[in-house]
């Protein structure tokens, strides 16, 4: 049961305070204090004085406590009433109303509509109710595409009054008959982003409660499962294993990662775990915000740098790592490591180049996961390391790609004593592995597995379509790209009106639409690639890097994305997600001849890239960057100027034209 109680309405009039209480306080698992039990004794009556005499809705349904798994949150109270949901969240005591407790219950809303089955067909009413208030400001009630409508404000005394009159102005069928428990008990399918499942899951969530388990995606606690098995038969059989989790932008792998080390630290018997990443800023944003949790949550006043201590054994860099076993021999006290976006790992080249020029090494001669292998070896026992790749990830100079890791394996003798597990993904496509002698190696060494590459985006849970989309556009098949832009999800939808993305010439008009766009607490922001640089003329400084208050912190504060003031890069964002974006597009990425050029800017103008590696680089960028909304996206492009040399308005215009010819539709002020 997602609820502590559930109940017709007739029988809630029926029942006493006590009795309605004892049911809440039994399913409650923390203590109790008297300032919740005050709020549900207050709950109760207000809801009882405000329906016993209206007897036609005495047949509909209260739920009390209704969970919200992916925000780790419950919604005061739910009442079914015909075809409508009506949320309600009650401030107890409150003479005013504030906008927190305003987005609070709309994203409760929100949730329900994208991710719990039996309310998507459903009209949505989130009500506020400020109990002692007197006249509240009512704003016109926003009726949204997808049922969803704006807050109402209400009291304590006029709150029935408030629902009627939102039944009756919405055409809500009162007759329609509702099965209570089949709604409540409906598919829960959400797809939390990255720092609400890291936070989720450090606050002891079930990676079931948050995680999406249908079957148009891999199921989470299926890989969840195979790694589980894999580490447990490691530590029976006191042996050395390596887990490849493959899978497409936003399919789950940090989540995955997440879960496994969580549950490798209950699970004291076999031994510690860590989750490293090379990518500094996911490692910056996730301890900020494990930091706030673990600082709002406590009991009592905690100092927030005890906080940040407390968290740092969850989530670390791998270079800290890496540099703590540089200098000596010892053995790491962990037992499972979790390297995520371990595509990024240097090659031989740049990790013996950084170690000369930066630590003063002249002979490390190795790559990067062959010194971390080495490391994780030099305990005689049993250790599991899981790799998490993404394939077409690499975005930076000497990033090794999964085929150094392979190669380590595969070429140092003191390696060869490990069980490497992954999907048949990576043999036989070469997304991950172009080196085809090192598959069919693979094909023959390692040990294939199921649930071990998640093939569907998470982040876009509005479409499963999204990244395939992205795909065929960096790709150049301009044609496939369209073909999925106007293709039908179901019978009724179609890709571009469940994930919308437009094109435009005009930033102001963008940041309009995605302002609009955005609802409660749901996240936007400005994104560009790190070689935009003569987007700087626009106001768009790609030279200025985000820190956590960016993706964190909320409207009000300046430094955050909602001001869409400060932009965040590949190097910024990838690894995390925001709910719509504005990709800025410059002529580092190009198109001539019918097909992408890449450029880079130097002192005063642009050079070719003519390198592969590096032309690889920025492509990846741009997939990266078109991959991190979740719910749409504007691509801004702009129109260049005649009179600035490095800003050529015929190289601005056809990229333009080209994502025309992929089916993106032009935003007007009517979108």
């Amino acid at each position: 049961m997602r609820s502590y109680y559930s109940s017709k309405i007739k029988s809630f009039l029926s029942q006493s305070t006590e009795t309605i209480l004892g049911f809440l306080s039994d399913k409650h698992s923390h203590n109790l204090e008297i300032l919740q039990k005050n709020a549900w004794i207050d709950q109760i009556d207000i809801l009882k004085d405000q329906f016993r005499e209206q007897f036609q809705f005495h047949d509909s349904h209260i739920f009390f406590e209704f969970s919200i798994p992916r925000m780790g949150k419950r919604a005061d109270n739910i009442i079914l009433i015909g075809d409508a949901i009506f949320v309600i969240e009650f401030k107890v005591g409150e003479k005013n109303f504030t906008s927190s407790a305003e987005n609070q219950v709309l994203e409760y809303s929100l949730d329900l509509k994208n991710f719990h089955k039996g309310s998507y067909p459903k009209k949505i009413f989130p009500i506020y109710v400020s109990t002692e208030s007197e006249n509240a400001f009512q704003p016109n009630i926003i009726e949204y595409p997808d049922l969803l409508f704006s807050t109402t404000f209400c009291n304590k005394d006029n709150l029935f009054e408030k629902i009627k009159y939102l039944i009756d102005d919405n055409n809500v069928n009162i007759n329609f008959e509702n099965d209570p428990k089949e709604w409540e008990e409906s598919g829960y399918l959400p797809t939390p982003t990255i720092i609400e499942a890291a936070t989720a899951l450090y606050e002891n969530h079930d990676v079931k409660e948050i995680s999406r388990s249908d079957s148009g995606a891999t199921n989470l606690s299926i890989t969840g499962k195979s790694i589980e098995e894999i580490i447990e038969n490691s530590f029976q059989k006191n042996k050395k294993s390596i887990i490849f989790l493959t899978g497409v932008p936003g399919s789950g792998k940090t989540l995955a990662g997440l879960n496994s080390v969580y549950g490798q630290m209950k699970n004291e018997l076999q031994g510690t775990a860590c989750f490293l990443s090379g990518n500094g800023p996911l490692v910056d944003v996730l301890r900020e915000a494990l930091t706030r949790s673990e600082v709002q949550k406590s009991n009592k006043p905690i100092p927030k740098y005890l906080a940040a201590s407390k968290v740092e054994a969850f989530v670390q860099k791998v270079h800290h790592f890496r540099d703590e076993y540089l200098s000596s021999n010892n053995i790491p006290p962990d037992k499972v490591i979790v390297f995520d976006e371990a595509q990024r790992a240097w090659d031989e080249k740049m990790a013996s180049s950084f170690m000369k020029r930066n630590k003063g090494i002249n002979d490390f001669q190795k790559s990067e996961p062959e010194f971390l292998l080495e490391v994780m070896n030099r305990d005689s026992n049993w250790s599991s390391v899981i790799c998490l790749i993404g394939g077409g990830q690499e975005i930076n100079r000497g990033e090794g790609g999964v085929e150094e890791w392979i190669f380590a394996l595969q070429n140092k003798e003191e390696l060869k004593n490990w069980n490497i597990y992954l999907s048949k993904e990576i043999i036989e496509d070469n997304t991950y592995i172009n080196d085809h002698e090192m598959r069919n190696w693979l094909s023959v060494n390692a040990n294939i597995r199921e649930g071990l590459h998640l093939d569907v985006s998470l982040r876009s849970f509005r479409s499963y379509k999204t990244s395939k989309f992205i795909d065929f556009i960096v790709n150049n098949e301009p044609e496939k790209a369209k073909e999925i832009y106007f293709s039908n999800e179901t019978n009724e939808d179609v890709f571009h009106k469940k994930y919308p993305i437009y094109l435009t010439r005009n930033l102001n008009l963008a940041k309009k639409w995605i302002k609009n766009k955005a609802r409660g607490n749901e996240r936007y922001g400005l994104v560009a690639s790190s070689g935009a640089v003569r987007l700087r003329s626009l106001g768009i400084n790609v030279k200025s890097s985000v820190d956590p208050n960016w993706f964190l912190n909320d409207k009000n504060d300046v430094r955050s994305s909602f001001y869409l003031e400060e932009v965040a890069t590949e190097f910024d964002i990838q690894g995390l997600e925001l709910d719509w974006t504005i990709m800025a597009w410059d002529i580092d990425f190009y198109r001539e001849y019918d097909d992408w050029n890449f450029k880079k800017f130097t002192g005063t103008k642009w050079n070719k890239i003519n390198k592969i590696e590096n032309q690889n680089y920025l492509l990846n960028s741009y997939r990266v960057l078109l991959t991190r909304a979740r719910q749409g996206m504007i691509i801004y492009v702009p129109e260049g100027s005649n009179e600035d040399v490095t800003r050529n308005p015929k190289e601005y215009e056809e990229i333009y034209k080209y994502l025309l010819c992929c089916g993106i539709k032009l935003l007007d002020k009517d979108c």
